[in-house]
């Protein structure tokens, strides 16, 4: 009977590894080192055999293993434990890579057992060229926590007297080939949102790629079973073995395979220079903090993105000499178990993690249209929703209506262009509910009125900006002292498709919008540290009763205030930057490209179209506050002046515009 001690035995390598011992010896021990607070997740495994899975309680970051009992005699010592996060600070990675491995050579040279190493290709740190298994020490850079103290454990390992060794040196870990399972987002796990939102894109556009060089991807299943084989097999002490793909993959390759699954557009082939390019900008000011903030923003972390692409090629001839013929598969040929896996697991469990349930949401312009819709949107999904709007009557008749059919509210009747309402309405809710985590700026005034008619209405544009701007930025600054000390705040800004567009006869409206975007920039940017962050959808014409006698606007395909409420979730949840539309993309796409034609076409609808009713003087627009108001909850009905223009443009920009769901891919 052959005894095995296993460090890291619970984690995703370590229970495959496990369930291989007991599977290829009928008569294998093994006692895995398990933290006294993780007893009930080693109890849950479900190991075939398991009767012969012992519990060895102890910490591979405390003094001496933190051992609470003599550790039995044991033939072999697998070292799995680790930090393999790349995000890890120093001090993190060091305790557990290096003082752990450590405590475990003083073990094993206490029991007198064969220590399995399990180190990591990142040794290999910035080298360049061929790296042999028999290679350490070659002068390469190491840049990051994990890469220095993978190498630190390593070189403890190597230059211990009397254990007898072996090392094991992983490439990149992904999940099951034969399932797809794995256990949490890591690695190259990050860019599957991003594919995934690529896949809003035509299938056969042709999509060139920087040539980011080539990685090294192996699944848990081909490691595991490989290294058992090695463990296993007499006569290999004192030998590193390289559990890698036998041939450097490059980035386009990998990409491709999980685009075909994904429905997203295949690569056409790298860039040439691309990489070269992005290696030197990188170095220029500023650059570094503005990738790392665009990989933030698309969920990478910053830390792992330098990291997925290897400059050297992992050689491992001797291993596989060794392994009976045993060798891992083809990317492409388990890619869409991963991806399945990945779409049904683990970015379920993301956005899980992002649910509004328990949340408090502030939402202004809440008694009806895409407020009211948002109201019941966010209180299904467990938010207790804070509805603001000047109505008293209606915004309780909204409140009650949420709270009968979706789920949690209360209503706040205030006027958000009084300071001292705003004021009382921010006291009013911090002592009732502590904080506010989300506020979505949905309250708006909208004006259709030309420059030229406007010489005389100074006031148009004063109480426009009033609720737009002055109205959202008074309840910005009244909230953010209190998510600041929280450190964690969102800020959601309904703005418009016009912003992008700037429409004609929407000049007050569209540079309310404007200055509250770029407010809202500027205050990300402050703020970041802080947790606080800002959306801004700039959202499209909504459909609303109020459209309904128009023809021209029956003709658009466009959303009604339940899908409208959908892209204020997606903001509230996955909190982008902005959600733009195919069509603002394409407008500013043709102010920058083609400014005169932009200017032709909008001149074209500003003369197509003619003035409201109420700047015609047939309709007394300020005797009738609430049909002006309207306009606000739908103020995107100005924009088929641009729209169909731009629709009808015969450009293969214009198809790809219509399919393309915004900037936020």
């Amino acid at each position: 009977m052959v005894t095995h001690i296993v460090t890291g035995g619970t984690g995703f390598l370590g229970r495959r590894v496990v369930q291989e011992l007991l599977d290829t010896d009928p008569d294998a021990t093994v006692h895995i080192l398990v933290r006294a607070g993780s007893i009930a997740k080693f109890a849950a495994i479900d190991w075939r055999g398991g009767e012969r899975v012992h519990a060895l309680i102890g910490d591979l970051t405390a003094e001496g293993l933190g051992l609470t009992e003599q550790p039995p005699r044991a033939e072999h010592i697998i070292h799995l434990g680790a930090v393999y996060d790349m995000t890890a600070d120093e001090n993190t990675a060091h305790a557990a890579n290096v003082a752990g491995t450590r405590a475990v050579l003083a073990l094993a040279a206490e029991l007198g057992a064969v220590l399995h190493h399990v180190s990591s290709v990142a040794v290999a740190g910035d080298h360049r060229g061929k790296f042999f298994e028999e290679d350490f020490d070659l002068g390469q850079q190491l840049t990051s926590p994990y890469h220095r103290t993978k190498f630190a454990a390593e070189k403890l390992v190597r230059e211990s007297r009397g254990v007898r060794w072996r090392v094991y040196r992983p490439a990149i870990v992904v999940g099951d080939s034969r399932t797809g399972e794995m256990d949490k987002v890591d690695g190259p796990y990050y860019f599957f949102p991003a594919i995934a939102r690529l896949a809003g894109l035509p299938a056969e556009l042709p999509l060139p790629l920087p040539d980011l060089g080539a990685t090294n991807i192996v699944p848990v299943d081909y490691v595991a079973e490989a290294m058992v084989q090695l463990v296993r097999k007499p006569g290999l002490n004192g030998r590193t073995f390289h559990l890698v793909h036998p041939e450097p993959q490059p980035f386009t390759q990998i990409y491709n395979a999980l685009a075909r699954v994904a429905g997203a557009p295949t690569g056409i082939g790298p860039l040439p220079g691309t990489g070269a390019a992005l290696s030197g900008l990188s170095k220029l000011p500023g650059i570094p903090a503005a990738r790392d903030f665009l990989l933030g923003q698309m969920g990478i972390p910053p830390e792992v993105a330098p990291h997925v692409s290897f400059a050297s090629e992992f050689i491992s001839e001797s291993t596989r000499a060794q392994l009976r013929g045993l060798r891992p598969p083809r990317f492409d040929t388990y890619a869409e178990k991963l991806w399945e896996y990945w779409r049904e697991h683990l970015r379920a469990r993301r956005e899980a993690a992002h649910t509004l349930a328990g949340r408090i949401v502030l939402i202004t312009g809440a008694s009806s249209g895409i407020g009211l819709a948002t109201a019941h949107a966010v209180a299904r999904r467990g938010a207790t929703v804070l509805m603001v709007a000047r109505g008293r009557d209606d915004l309780s008749a909204a409140a009650a209506d949420v709270c009968a059919n979706s789920g949690v509210a209360r209503a706040y009747p205030c006027d958000i262009t009084d300071p001292d309402a705003v004021r009382a309405l921010v006291g009013t809710v911090l002592d009732e509910h502590d904080h506010v985590d989300y506020v979505v700026n949905n309250a708006g005034r909208s004006i259709r009125r030309s420059v030229a008619n406007s010489t005389d209405r100074m006031h148009d544009f004063e109480r426009t900006m009033a609720v737009n701007y002055f109205g959202a930025v008074r309840l910005i600054l009244a909230l953010l002292p209190s998510m600041r000390a929280r450190r964690f705040g969102h800020f959601v800004n309904i703005s418009s498709i016009a912003v992008q567009a700037k429409v004609p006869r929407f000049a007050a409206y569209v540079a309310s919008k404007s200055a509250l975007d770029n407010f809202s920039e500027i205050a990300a940017v402050e703020n970041r540290d802080a947790g606080i962050t800002f959306t801004s959808v700039r959202m499209p014409l909504v459909r609303t009763p109020m459209i309904a006698p128009t023809d021209l606007y029956r003709a658009l395909p466009v959303p009604d205030p339940d899908q409208a409420a959908a892209i204020v979730v997606r903001a509230l949840t996955e909190r982008p930057d902005r959600i733009d539309t195919p069509v603002g993309t394409f407008a500013q796409a043709v102010e920058l490209l083609l400014p005169s034609v932009k200017r032709t076409i909008m001149h074209q609808g500003f003369r197509m179209f003619g003035e409201s009713s109420a700047a015609q003087g047939t309709s007394p627009e300020d005797a009738a506050p609430e049909s002006a108001e309207r306009i606000t909850r739908s103020p995107l009905n100005m924009l088929a002046p641009v729209v169909i223009p731009l629709m009808a443009l015969p450009t293969p920009a214009a198809r790809v515009a219509r399919m393309v769901p915004g900037l936020r891919w």
